[in-house]
């Protein structure tokens, strides 16, 4: 029997697997699965800070720039984000747990007749035609009913987001192609989906991998319920697991955690908060002994690390964490430690080196 993996060679694994040697933008999105994204800019986007990593030569904008030439879709998976366009076919047609009343469905109708007419379209343009006033947004602010009612054709299946200006979504009507609904198309989606997930995210706790089953359930593919948690506890049985320390861990049976490939480099890295490394809480505390939280949404008394704190990679530990702003053109960076260990010159010449990459990045 070989031997199984212990805590250390899953941190190596986890880390070295998601930072492959950078490539095309269209490759780094396949190779990931999923890239999520976040509105908030502190001091790039989500996405582009995840994609930085990735990506040769990638500098903040290029996934907007480029989306419109590329094979890749905004779409929802556990969270919303950025995929590969050929992903759609296992999600859409989508069906939401939350029914529309008659009166919303008739106003969506009559969207999408405007859109289908007009080609790709500005929000402002659709309010303008209908001015559909505002609602309660998720976090219990009000917002543009217009945009919550896009959002929500969008999910559903009936627009596609063609492109950006100036990070608003422009829209055009799209059809999905009708699914298989027999119960064996059915399962292959959800196994698919499920393997999606792991992928992106391995080596999982249990615990998580269940937390991302419920996500894309509620989230991405809700209509896909019974058959995703038949394929959850089907894969639980199959894939590759070792427990430790009273924690099941599970990742694809084709990986092999203890391999030599799976070596860290020396570099310095500032993480993306929902960078695949940093994205699960429970996992990082697992891995690296200390609890990361994002905090941008905290009341500042409250923060303990910063409003947009980056998680601090160096080899196969994250140490600590940075703030970055830009002050005119300037980056300014902070980094606080979880412990007193890091601290030598080669730590220090490769952080000053990421420092200037993140400048590059910025365009600065």
């Amino acid at each position: 029997m070989p031997k199984p993996p212990t805590l250390d060679d899953l941190r190596r694994y986890a880390v070295a697997r998601t930072l492959f040697k950078p490539t095309t933008l269209l490759r780094a999105i396949e190779k990931l699965g999923f890239v999520q994204a976040d509105p908030i800019r502190a001091p790039a986007r989500a996405q582009d800070l995840t994609l930085r990593h990735r990506v040769a030569g990638y500098r903040a904008g290029d996934l907007e720039r480029r989306y419109e030439k590329l094979a890749i879709e905004e779409d929802c998976l556990v969270n919303y984000g950025f995929l590969p366009r050929k992903h759609l076919a296992l999600m859409h047609p989508r069906v939401a747990e939350r029914k529309w009343s008659p009166t919303t469905k008739k106003k969506a109708a009559e969207v999408l007749a405007f859109i289908q007419a007009n080609g790709p379209t500005h929000p402002r343009q659709v309010d303008a035609e209908f001015a559909h006033g505002r609602t309660t947004n998720a976090w219990g602010g009000s917002s543009n009913a217009t945009t919550h009612l896009l959002d929500g054709m969008h999910y559903r299946g009936l627009l596609r987001v063609a492109r950006r200006e100036a990070g608003i979504r422009i829209y055009e009507a799209v059809a999905h192609p009708p699914a298989d609904s027999s119960r064996a198309a059915r399962t292959e989606r959800a196994v698919a989906l499920l393997e999606l997930v792991l992928r992106k995210y391995a080596p999982l706790p249990g615990t998580s991998f269940r937390y991302l089953t419920y996500l894309l359930l509620g989230y991405g593919a809700p209509h896909l319920a019974k058959e995703a948690r038949a394929a959850l506890a089907t894969a639980r049985e199959q894939l590759a697991t070792v427990r430790i320390d009273r924690t099941d861990w599970y990742w694809p049976a084709d990986e092999n955690p203890r391999s030599s490939r799976y070596a860290p480099d020396e570099r310095v890295r500032l993480l993306a908060p929902f960078d695949p490394i940093a994205w699960d809480r429970r996992r990082f505390e697992l891995l690296w002994g200390w609890t990361y939280r994002f905090e941008a949404y905290t009341p500042a008394a409250k923060r303990k690390l910063g409003y947009y704190a980056l998680p601090l990679l160096w080899r196969d530990r994250v140490v600590g964490w940075g703030n970055a702003s830009v002050k005119g053109a300037r980056l300014l960076l902070q980094t606080r430690f979880a412990d007193d260990t890091v601290r030598d010159a080669a730590f220090k010449s490769e952080l000053a080196d990421e420092k200037t990459r993140m400048k590059e990045f910025l365009g600065l």
